[in-house]
């Protein structure tokens, strides 16, 4: 008989700041209206199918904040606001991430997401508000699940309506997507339940492992590569791997006994510490096997478990046969359904049939469960549903659970584990690249200050900081670094990245370096400035009243090394600013309580008190904010101006912002 081990890997980063409480990008969101789902609902249909499903707590984590509807996502926001109140910065938010999808399976699949999509790119082209409110329903229904476009009345209404969408049509997409996400996870319990499905896990916030043990060991896997300093946290891992248990546990009444290594990477340290906290089994590549054993790893040695041991510790392992997973993850997307999944089935049965011997064989397909759909017609759902039922109706074929697989599989004896991962048995992606190593430079040097600083902070600051390190340890910032991949949202990934370290330094009450100021990104520009993008008009109240208010403004990250005057740290952390037809807005955030008695606005032709010039509208609470009439100022809306600030505390200077020179701002 031919075992069959399904492993599907849920996973998306933590794209949550901490600080501020908003999520930066909307993919674990859309995901969970696209993917996770389904995923395991199609599995009604095919009983004798069993499957194991991994599942990150991070990415779990985010899932209950968008059902309970307290995630703060700026995505969702324009998403379900009326299209007549949207700013000018909300509409440019639009236009620039409302078309990030797969164009000829997800935006054409809609006619009128594809006229919207080809009259985008049209210099000039203007929107209407129907225009916009069309886009609004169906760039999000475009990632709503199979199983709802054909099942659930409401959504197949919006979905036969294709233009033309109301503000209630609007409203119920909203309240879809809430029901949607909020269905997930007790779909999962259900399907674990009556033993249909396995939940493993990954370590929580997705790091390498290997890495986090010891970063030294990537010159193992490849010799000779440029590494950053030498970064050796176990204990990191052995919190990632043992509240990744724990969380698991509680939510779904039983701790997992199987564990995906975060991109199947692997080490002896690793195997090590994840057999102690009690895991049973994990799984890797067979790439990693290969050099584990030294051979070619064909299906006579991958279509096997094995049982590493060491000392007094030891942990099932299965290898995933890299090319058929990579079949259904890369290849199949373009050919029929029925003869993708006959062609995969095939081919196992090709595979086996060269084995010795009449014996059972297990055979590990383990892939992403989520990225690879969006090039499928339908999600891949038809592949789905014909793999299962050739799967159901065949004598030879069984898909069980990992766990039930290996009761039944008599495993080989492994004393040690190759180190690598499933990309080329080597960590390369993760580190060795420029970017790459530089990230870890600034992890490192943020881990150290936490072991320096955090015994002399309180509890929750504590808390806080290091849950912000164990964030930055995750695998997929790195993913981002370096030449191997690309995406529209890279710059995203690196600023998250760096503020995720910036708010370690906050927590413990620390200047963050001015390193994290600057992207790490090498074609990024190094200069803390980024001028405006648009005209702004915002709300002076001293608060960060809107995400969007702000968007569109200039930002100058400011230098926060100490050395500033009189010896201070630097008080300001950002300052943005921004005009409209009529005034200049400028915007100081700090770091903490900062005390200074008066601002000035200083150009070359005048000197500005900002908090007590009677035409000067000022606010000042968490933030700073302020609008100057351009006349004060001595020019009209389409003239350059050159900037400072300057801080005072009872007429003393505290800082000059920029430390030397100006700041530039051109009118749009």
């Amino acid at each position: 008989m031919i075992h069959l081990c399904f492993v599907w890997h849920m996973h998306q980063p933590f794209y949550k700041d901490l600080r501020t409480g908003e999520y930066q990008l909307p993919w674990t969101r859309l995901h969970a209206l696209k993917d996770y789902y389904g995923m395991v609902k199609v599995l009604e249909d095919f009983p004798k199918v069993h499957q194991t499903f991994n599942l990150v707590p991070s990415m779990l984590v985010q899932i209950q904040e968008y059902a309970e509807g307290k995630a703060a996502d700026p995505f969702l926001a324009c998403a379900v606001k009326p299209a007549e109140d949207l700013s000018d910065a909300e509409l440019k938010f639009v236009l620039r991430y409302f078309f990030q999808a797969n164009p000829g399976r997800m935006i054409y699949r809609y006619p009128r997401y594809g006229q919207l999509f080809e009259a985008s790119k049209k210099p000039g082209n203007r929107f209407s508000s129907q225009d916009l409110r069309d886009l609004q329903v169906l760039s999000q229904l475009a990632w709503f699940d199979e199983e709802f476009l054909a099942h659930d009345a409401e959504v197949k209404a919006l979905v036969a309506k294709q233009r033309n969408y109301s503000l209630e049509d609007q409203a119920v997409m909203a309240r879809k997507q809430r029901e949607i996400i909020a269905a997930v996870i007790p779909n999962y319990k259900e399907f674990a339940a009556r033993g249909q499905i396995e939940i493993s896990t990954t370590p929580f916030y997705h790091p390498i492992l290997p890495l986090i043990c010891d970063s030294n060991i990537a010159a193992v896997s490849h010799p000779g590569v440029p590494l950053p300093s030498r970064f050796s946290y176990p204990q990191d891992a052995r919190w990632q791997l043992q509240n990744a248990r724990d969380f698991m546990q509680r939510e779904f009444g039983r701790a997992p006994v199987g564990l995906w290594p975060s991109e199947g990477s692997v080490s002896d340290e690793a195997l090590s510490i994840a057999a102690e906290i009690g895991f049973q089994w994990a799984a890797s590549d067979n790439g990693v096997l290969a050099r584990t054993l030294n051979q070619s790893a064909g299906p006579d040695v991958t279509y096997r478990s094995y049982m590493w041991r060491q000392n007094d510790r030891q942990i099932r392992m299965i290898f995933r046969d890299h090319f058929l997973s990579d079949l259904i993850g890369f290849d199949y997307s373009n050919i029929d359904a029925e003869i993708a999944a006959a062609q995969f089935l095939d081919r196992i049965r090709v595979n086996t049939q060269l084995l010795s011997g009449s014996g059972d064989v297990l055979v590990p397909i383990i892939l992403d469960g989520e990225n690879a759909w969006e090039y499928y017609d339908q999600n891949g759902r038809p592949f789905l549903r014909e793999l299962y039922r050739r799967i159901s109706e065949s004598s030879d074929m069984a898909a069980l659970t990992v766990s039930e697989a290996l009761e039944r599989d008599q495993p080989r004896p492994l004393d040690h584990i190759f180190p690598g991962s499933w990309i080329n048995a080597n960590f390369d992606v993760w580190i060795c690249a420029g970017e790459d190593n530089q990230a870890w430079e600034y992890l490192l040097r943020a881990r150290q200050k936490y072991d320096e600083v955090a015994p002399t902070v309180d509890e929750a600051a504590r808390q806080l900081a290091h849950e912000e390190l164990m964030i930055a340890e995750g695998s997929d910032w790195w993913w981002w670094y370096g030449p191997e991949h690309q995406s529209e949202n890279r710059p995203e990934f690196d600023e998250l990245y760096r503020e995720h370290l910036t708010n370690v330094y906050r927590a413990l009450n620390q200047t963050p370096p001015e390193e994290l100021s600057h992207p790490i990104l090498i074609e990024q520009p190094s200069d803390p400035n980024l001028p405006p993008s648009n005209s702004i008009r915002p709300v002076i109240d001293g608060e960060v009243t809107s995400y969007f208010e702000w968007m569109g403004a200039g930002r100058y990250r400011i230098d926060n090394r100490p050395g500033a005057m009189h010896g201070q740290r630097s008080l300001a952390r950002d300052l943005y600013y921004g005009g409209d037809n009529s005034n200049f807005y400028v915007r100081l955030d700090f770091e903490n309580s900062a005390e200074f008695s008066k601002i000035e606005l200083r150009t070359q032709t005048a000197v500005i008190s900002l908090l007590d010039t009677p035409e000067v509208e000022s606010a000042r609470r968490k933030i700073v904010e302020a609008r100057i009439p351009f006349h004060l100022l001595g020019i009209s809306k389409d003239q350059p101006l050159q900037f400072q600030l300057a801080l005072f505390n009872h007429d003393v200077p505290q800082e000059v912002i920029p430390a030397g020179g100006w700041i530039k701002f051109n009118p749009t």
